[in-house]
């Protein structure tokens, strides 16, 4: 683990006392400072909190909110629930997929810009399709318009790099 990322974990373990009560918090904080868990990292909290690796990673594989494997850093999540298929988002979900060279097995884009995850239910039917970008409700979504949502993250991304 880099110094940087020891440093960053110790910062997150004092910040909750080193409290092994307080573990699903500090994985929290952790996956939102890498947008996952790092494997080295969940092993540094149990030694830290003198629990066992094996209940950190029990408790991050558990519950679906935690992430041991990297994500992008925008996250586009497209609900695939009962109103939205209805209303094609399997087409959205394709196109999506196509533009950021993604496989059902390959969730997240090569260069690290975007997870794509299909959910069952974003709680907005009315709206339907719906996709989430970065906690951002997109309305009425269609193949197209996810492509040119898409399109312009990258370009707002590259005007301000």
């Amino acid at each position: 683990m880099s110094l940087e990322k020891l440093n960053d974990v110790i910062a997150i373990l004092n910040e909750y006392d080193n409290n092994p009560s307080k573990l699903i918090p500090i994985l929290q904080k952790v996956q939102q400072k890498y947008n996952y868990l790092p494997q080295d990292a969940m092993t540094f909290v149990a030694n830290s909190l003198g629990i066992a690796p094996s209940k950190v990673y029990g408790v991050a594989t558990f519950f679906s909110h935690f992430s041991i494997v990297p994500k992008g850093r925008h996250i586009i999540k497209i609900c695939d629930g009962t109103a939205c298929h209805v209303k094609k988002s399997e087409g959205i979900i394709n196109a999506a997929k196509k533009r950021l060279n993604l496989t059902d097995e390959k969730h997240t884009s090569g260069d690290f810009m975007f997870t794509l995850e299909c959910v069952s239910c974003l709680g907005a039917c009315g709206i339907a399709p719906v996709a989430v970008v970065d906690e951002e409700v997109h309305p009425q979504m269609t193949p197209e318009k996810i492509t040119a949502l898409i399109d312009a993250v990258y370009a707002k991304e590259k005007a301000n790099a």
